[in-house]
């Protein structure tokens, strides 16, 4: 009887932890069937191996880039430079944030942290920029969730109200012009209880009477994950890992002025990034890290529409290419090329140039552009890409190293140093000469650099496998 008694039971155990619909067999989990969706403005660059590297003499002599063989992962890729009017997004949405934040905190501190409904619907005050957050002590015990009643059990959450935990009340549109602020406190908030400190620069700072609004206050906050170092300590905690990046997001449009001296460029400096006659044109005045912190916002911006989406699942993160994909992606699919059209002139048969750089020993218009074109000029490459030679120069992710090519890995290659502050651009620019076009150039830049000749691009890794060549074109597109 008591063995009986025990049959029973392992029975009753196993058939409680078996799934009804297995049969006891092995079935794996089953996730929601992906299908990877082309992000916009962006082209499929296959899979596949090219030979990177200088396809003919180096003419420079750098012995920099020796032939080899390179294998390369599928990935999205900007099929133009990102330009004025797509990076003025981001600088908006930044600013926006900022002030909106400001507005936030004004407002617990005027109304308190437990605020009636009767005070967050009052018209024409700082009230309206309430975060948008129900105060946990208003919610009954047999309302709330299990997380929640632990947060309360364990001290966590204290100040519902944190400006790292509560959301922005993005409903209402925030006020610029001065005679239309609702109250002293939105007032106070805007132009600072003492003139300087508010979000516009003091009226000896502007020039003709414009209120300017402080570009230093533009800051684009955010934390990474330092997956090498981890690698380097596995039994340290992961926070120890967490790096806080504080980026300025403004373009330095003083770089027209400062990268030619004893010429006369104060025009593209007053309205090159602003004016709508630029909208298309290339960005540029932007560092490494800009560029970087912009490929983050891109990732964390898209991420948060995903959310809203019923089955909407997280993207692969946005950033730059590095050197390898950028060369492959550029060659368009053409082996040993000199130029992304193949080569090896830069001229067509009708005796038009192919790209926008400097022409006849210096003739910068030439090519009928002095300085730069709109991003999605001349013809693009056989994958779809715009202005891979001339334009402007693009970051890479890459370090710069001159030996690279002799101790890359032959797949995904990159090379990362945190210490090594040159990074690696590619694709030459408007001033630059014909030799710089090359699709097996290489050169570099500081990573703090601003220049007016470098621009950039971003990818996003291809989830899954295309399969190579353009036999999986049909999937995305």
């Amino acid at each position: 009887m008591k063995n009986i008694f025990y049959l029973l039971f392992i029975v009753i155990f196993i058939s409680s932890c078996s799934n009804k619909n297995d049969r006891g067999e092995l079935i794996g989990v089953k996730g929601t069937k992906f299908f990877p969706d082309k992000p916009s403005g962006m082209v499929l660059v296959p899979s596949g191996s090219f030979l990177m590297g200088m396809a003919d003499d180096d003419i420079a002599g750098l012995q920099n880039a020796p032939i080899s063989t390179v294998s390369i992962k599928a990935f999205f890729m900007d099929e133009t430079e990102i330009t004025n009017g797509e990076y003025r997004q981001y600088v908006n949405w930044v600013k926006d944030s900022i002030v909106r934040q400001s507005l936030a905190v004004r407002a617990i501190e005027e109304i308190g942290e437990s605020p009636s409904q009767e005070e967050l619907d009052k018209d024409n005050s700082i009230n309206s920029y309430f975060p948008v957050y129900q105060p946990i002590s208003e919610v009954s015990d047999d309302e709330k969730s299990g997380y929640e009643l632990y947060r309360e059990q364990n001290s966590f959450g204290i100040n519902p109200y944190d400006k790292k935990t509560f959301n922005l009340n993005f409903d209402i549109d925030l006020i610029w012009e001065r005679e239309e602020y609702p109250d002293l406190a939105y007032a106070e908030v805007m132009e600072g209880p003492i003139e300087g400190t508010g979000f516009y620069l003091p009226e000896d700072e502007s020039y003709n009477g414009e209120r300017i609004f402080d570009i230093k206050k533009i800051v684009y906050n955010y934390t990474t994950f330092d997956a090498a170092e981890a690698i380097k300590y596995p039994d340290s905690a992961r926070k120890n890992f967490f790096v806080q990046k504080s980026i300025p997001v403004y373009p330095d449009t003083t770089a027209w002025i400062k990268d030619f001296s004893y010429s006369y460029n104060e025009p593209m400096h007053n309205d090159y990034f602003w004016h709508d006659a630029y909208t298309d044109y290339p960005v540029v005045g932007i560092s490494w890290e800009q560029a970087t912190a912009f490929a983050h916002w891109r990732t964390m911006y898209k991420n948060n529409y995903q959310k809203t989406l019923k089955n909407g699942s997280r993207v692969a993160s946005y950033r730059l290419p590095s050197e390898a994909e950028w060369e492959y992606a550029a060659r368009g699919g053409l082996e040993s090329a000199t130029y992304p059209w193949g080569g090896p002139y830069t001229m067509d048969s009708e005796g038009c140039f192919l790209a926008n750089f400097k022409p006849n020993r210096g003739d910068y218009a030439a090519d009928e552009a002095l300085y730069t074109v709109e991003a999605k000029s001349f013809w693009p490459n056989d994958y779809g890409l715009y202005n891979m030679a001339g334009n402007v120069s693009e970051w890479t992710r890459s370090s710069y190293d001159k030996g690279a090519y002799q101790f890359d890995s032959g797949l995904n290659p990159n090379v990362t140093d945190t210490i090594n502050l040159r990074k690696v651009i590619r694709g030459g620019s408007w001033k630059d000469t014909a030799y710089f076009l090359r699709v097996s150039t290489r050169d570099y830049e500081y990573k703090d650099e601003k220049r007016s000749y470098i621009g950039f691009r971003t990818v996003q890794d291809y989830l899954g496998e295309d399969g190579g060549g353009d036999r999986n074109q049909n999937k995305i597109f």
